[in-house]
């Protein structure tokens, strides 16, 4: 597992995805004990009783979350933590500024996340302060494992995890949070956004043909990518555009040559990396690869930098980074 420890400045959602990525390196070591261990995405099935009112939550409410783990909530939960920078967003962006108790080290969007007590990391988060925070519920995404969730909830800490792989499933968790927190039309509303700025990604590049859509490539730490089964690829697939690692399952770690050899038209990378001992840039590194300035996306100079946090959290603004793909890959379709 080497996540090029010489990158030490980077943002907090590429810290966080690079935490995942961790686990995921981690994961490859022994594919057959992750696939024993891979959550069901999204398996937030309710069992919560007839409702009069669709966006008003009738508890107590029973679901599952992405560890099959259920849940019942007796009422809305007036305290939650969440050690996740998407969950955060999500929970904010529903209006639970009031019941959130307590954010990761990294939670930092919106601004009055800055200001909520710090419960740690987001891998292994501050156990006492989280307890001390006497939280209902508290929230987690892909970056835990589920060997950490279980240590959390061994402690008596109800976490709730999600494991969001595609924007329906992103779609989905707001869906849950809704319900669980009587937000559904806080919720609802976010959706609505979210499914405006798909669909317009969706609309632009309906008319594309196989030989117009762009082979794409994207970095977000120096030598990973991404390929089937995550949200990230998905990304560059409704933005029209053809992941040259779409041969390849999860987090990656590259092979050069492969990439010089797929030739891509676009490279997409995370601008806010930045190489601790050299000062350079994710994208100056890679243009500066040996072989690299044959790679069609460097001749044309479409190597381009995107927000990090819009790129790798899977949260309530992952259609923005939708919006922000689709627009690197083909700009003349949004003008």
């Amino acid at each position: 597992m080497n996540l090029k420890s010489s990158v030490k400045r980077w943002s907090t959602g590429i810290a966080a995805l690079l935490l995942a990525l961790s686990l995921a390196a981690c994961g490859n070591e022994s594919k057959d004990s992750q696939a024993a261990q891979q959550p069901e995405t999204a398996k937030q099935e309710t069992t919560q009783p007839a409702q009069t009112d669709s966006l008003k939550t009738t508890y107590p409410l029973t679901l599952q979350d992405a560890t099959g783990q259920s849940f019942t909530f007796k009422e809305a939960p007036k305290h939650i933590v969440s050690v996740s920078p998407a969950e955060t967003e999500a929970l904010f962006a529903i209006g639970l500024n009031d019941e959130i108790v307590g954010v990761s080290d990294y939670d930092d969007y919106p601004e009055t996340a800055k200001s909520k007590p710090k419960m740690g990391g987001i891998m292994k988060p501050n156990e006492e302060a989280i307890i001390a925070a006497e939280p209902d519920v508290v929230f987690t995404g892909i970056s835990m494992s589920e060997d950490a969730v279980k240590k959390l909830r061994d402690l008596s800490i109800p976490i709730f995890k999600t494991d969001p792989k595609t924007v329906d499933d992103v779609i989905k968790n707001m869906e849950t949070y809704g319900q669980i927190t009587d937000h559904q039309a806080e919720a609802k509303k976010v959706i609505d956004q979210m499914k405006e700025e798909e669909s317009k990604v969706v609309e632009a590049v309906k008319s594309l043909t196989d030989d117009q859509k762009k082979k794409v490539y994207i970095e977000f730490s120096p030598g990973w990518t991404v390929g089937k089964g995550e949200f990230m690829d998905e990304l560059i697939n409704l933005a029209g555009g053809i992941n040259v690692a779409a041969d390849t399952q999860g987090w990656n770690e590259i092979s050069e040559e492969k990439i010089i050899k797929d030739n891509p038209d676009v490279i997409l990378f995370a601008k806010s990396v930045i190489d601790d001992k050299t000062k350079k840039g994710l994208g100056d590194i890679i243009k500066g690869r040996s072989g690299w300035d044959q790679i069609t996306a460097v001749k044309n100079g479409a190597v381009i930098g995107l927000d990090d946090n819009l790129l790798s959290r899977p949260g309530p603004r992952v259609t923005q980074g939708l919006q922000e793909v689709a627009k690197a890959i083909y700009p003349e379709l949004f003008k």
